[in-house]
């Protein structure tokens, strides 16, 4: 009899946590690599919100907060939905861990039972599945299209409900595929959910800020007020605001909730990086006009990618509403053999084979619940996103 719980057996490590893992240690080797694979920013953390984080050790606010965080920032949450979506919460309303996964992992694990069944539209953010899992529910995939975007539709949303859909996990932008949800599609899903009031939204807003061409956010609570009181709005300063390593996550939803939440936490890791959330006031509370600065840079690579994988042989790359990745199908690479000799019958296939022969490292599609396509995170600089598209043409061009 194995010594590990069963629980674990059922879900896998992170693929994108992998892909970058496996790129480090090729480099480290002294091979050279590009890797393509971390949802990461590149730009550093903006220097105020620096400044607040060494204010706070040099005060020393470096002791035990309360357990799902500091009442400043609490408040600055509140002000940032009402300011940014127009929805009212207040402190008690509100939950903040150590990163947005954390947010989400607590929510399940507080609110699941065996047979609860959760519906996340894929591609999906690699983790959302194996968190349901791990928490005793079952993830209920819907696929999306490349013909639309791949986002799901209402009548698809509409044929996966059943008596057991305790929760529907959405995101928009979408990690992997940058796809953005607009009002009136967004409205269509909340209509359905309307029809179903023991469907509960867990909606990860993570990409919020990251939205380009005059795309315009929406969360499902503000276009929807009947889904407020069964919703739980999740997001966090990792993204916009470059502070990955900083760990701080935030959601508000209903008090019940958000306290069975802080019970979870208070028995897993307690509170979040003290230091961590008196930069994470400055970040909501700070000016925001590098943002703005870095979505240009974001567009401009974005622009690049498309276009470089669009005219490479037996790629198609749809142009994303927002985030930092794209998700191009491949399913004209099929069937080929590369350069190098590796049979490509599958995505994980051309991802090994791009890394092994080219030294460029992409998250494989199958890791996101859709294939045959990869994903791509273009946070990086524009010559290391120009020389790795040149080497997939070039390895597209050698299928044979």
């Amino acid at each position: 009899m194995s010594f590990l719980s069963e629980t674990l057996s059922r879900v896998k490590p992170s693929p994108t946590i992998a892909v970058t893992n496996k790129a480090a240690e090729l480099k480290a080797a002294g091979k050279d690599v590009i890797g393509l694979g971390a949802g990461e920013p590149d730009f550093d953390t903006p220097e105020n919100i620096k400044a607040a984080g060494i204010r706070a050790i040099e005060e020393g606010k470096t002791k035990y907060t309360a357990v799902d965080g500091i009442p400043e920032l609490k408040k600055a949450i509140c002000a940032k939905f009402k300011r940014d979506n127009g929805l009212d919460y207040t402190p008690a309303q509100v939950s903040v861990s150590s990163g947005g996964k954390q947010v989400l992992f607590n929510a399940l694990v507080a609110t699941l039972n065996p047979g609860d069944e959760v519906i996340i539209p894929a591609p999906y953010w690699v983790s959302y599945p194996d968190m349901v899992l791990l928490a005793g529910g079952t993830p209920v995939a819907i696929e999306g299209t490349l013909e639309n975007a791949f986002k799901i539709t209402a009548e698809q949303l509409e044929a996966e409900i059943t008596p057991k859909t305790k929760w529907l996990i959405f995101n928009s932008p979408s990690n992997p595929t940058g796809a953005g949800y607009s009002k009136s599609e967004l409205k269509a899903l909340t209509d359905v959910l309307m029809k179903h009031p023991h469907v509960w939204v867990m909606t990860d807003d993570m990409y919020e800020h990251l939205a380009f061409d005059g795309f315009e956010f929406c969360t499902p609570a503000e276009i929807e007020p009947g889904l407020y009181d069964r919703t739980l709005t999740v997001n966090g300063v990792s993204k916009a605001y470059a502070m990955t390593g900083w760990r701080i996550g935030y959601a508000a939803g209903p008090v019940e909730l958000i306290a069975a939440m802080r019970k979870v936490q208070s028995q897993s890791t307690s509170n979040p990086c003290s230091i961590s959330q008196y930069a994470a006031v400055e970040a909501l509370n700070g000016p925001h006009d590098f943002i703005a600065e870095n979505n240009k840079a974001f567009v401009r690579r974005r622009n690049l990618v498309v276009e470089m994988l669009n005219a490479a042989e037996g790629i198609k790359c749809p142009t994303p509403e927002g985030a930092f990745y794209v998700y191009p199908d491949i399913a004209g690479c099929l069937g080929k053999t590369s350069a190098g000799g590796a049979k490509i019958e599958t995505d994980e296939d051309f991802a090994t084979a791009l890394l092994e022969e080219t030294g460029v490292a992409v998250v494989f599609g199958a890791a996101f619940g859709l294939s045959p396509n990869f994903r791509v995170s273009y946070a990086t600089s524009d010559e290391t996103l120009k020389e790795a598209c040149t080497r997939i043409q070039n390895f597209c061009a050698g299928l044979k």
